[in-house]
């Protein structure tokens, strides 16, 4: 894991295509803004693992006669 400091305003780059930026710090919380091209799925952690879960619960459910 990389673990850097930015400040407000700062950003972080990841490749060529998606930046991060500090955009407010507000007690423990920030927000972050991030650019990235439109075909790139962008989710919150707790989002992301419910759509992973889905298709795994689906295919667990028992099919009726």
């Amino acid at each position: 894991m990389l673990i850097l400091t930015r400040k407000l305003g700062e950003g972080i780059n990841i490749g060529d295509d998606i930046k991060i930026i500090i955009m407010q710090i507000k007690g423990k919380q920030v927000r972050l803004g991030i650019k990235a091209d439109s075909d790139i799925k962008i989710h919150r952690e707790e989002v992301y693992k419910k759509l992973v879960e889905e298709p795994q619960a689906d295919q667990q459910m028992p099919t009726q006669p």
